[in-house]
């Protein structure tokens, strides 16, 4: 991996969230890669419940004071860093207090999905995208997984297409088990139009449920991986139909040389 760029875009993180397969992945695999000579960054939400004292969250002045523009409303963007102990992993956190103060990550005290967490998964894709481009960071991979990076691979592909930065960047999908019941906000579809988006693959999220947002991801990916081995059928349909280079399930105790072959010989080949 020894000159190799790789952004990791997360829903979730260890140690800065609680151990699941998705927050334990997106620690491992930047880690292998670091340790194998490569250079990453790990983009994650700033949630409520992430605890900036213990974790010395910083505010990167230079990095924040953007506006994005979220179905005609100005977002504030706030970027904060910390470093991972020990490993020496830098960490960016995409901060808003409108959509990230919540205390958890997708639903209220009565487990219903909050109702912006449609304009939380846009302002979290444009708000990576924007702040990789003020650190003039070009990425040969950029590695995305969870339901809030979902939308990611398709603003890449669409609304920044012209930007040199991300001539040469491949987008990896990782396939995990279902984050949450339910759909989104119905109007996920109109809002992403709000920003100039016209792609036919906008039909798939009429019915924004994690199934559908993984679809979308994967119609926008050059490559895939099945990360879990619980992902839903029609996920996993989707993916093999896509004809793109895709990694089958691995143990997390073996992924090492299998992620590296993937990225050296299928994604960058």
């Amino acid at each position: 991996m020894t000159g190799k760029n790789i952004l990791y875009v997360s829903s979730e993180v260890v140690p800065y969230l609680p151990e699941t397969e998705s927050a334990s992945m997106a620690f491992e695999v930047p880690k292998m890669v670091n340790e194998k000579g490569g250079q990453t960054r790990i983009f994650i939400p700033k949630y409520g419940v992430i605890n900036e004292r213990r974790h010395q969250l910083h505010e990167v002045i230079r990095l924040s004071g953007m506006n994005l523009v979220i179905n005609d409303i100005d977002m504030p963007l706030i970027i904060k860093v910390a470093s991972i102990p020990k490993v020496r992993m830098q960490v960016y956190f995409i901060d808003n207090d409108e959509y990230f103060k919540k205390k958890s990550l997708l639903t209220d005290k009565e487990n219903n999905l909050y109702p912006d967490n449609d304009e939380r998964a846009i302002f979290f894709s444009k708000g990576v995208v924007e702040t990789v481009k003020k650190l003039n960071w070009s990425p040969d991979i950029i590695h995305v997984q969870g339901w809030i990076a979902s939308l990611l691979p398709l603003y890449l592909k669409n609304y920044f297409k012209d930007e040199p930065l991300f001539k040469e960047t491949k987008i990896v999908t990782s396939l995990f088990k279902p984050s949450f019941d339910g759909s989104l906000d119905a109007s996920l579809a109109e809002k992403i139009r709000f920003d100039g988006i016209e792609d036919d693959s906008l039909m798939i999220v009429k019915d924004p449920t994690h199934s559908n947002l993984m679809k979308l991801s994967i119609a926008h990916s050059d490559a895939l991986i099945i990360a879990s081995k619980d992902i839903e059928k029609s996920v996993k349909a989707t993916a093999l139909q896509s004809g793109k280079p895709l990694l089958n399930f691995v143990q997390q105790e073996h992924f090492q040389d299998a992620y590296e072959e993937f990225y050296l010989t299928q994604v960058l080949k």
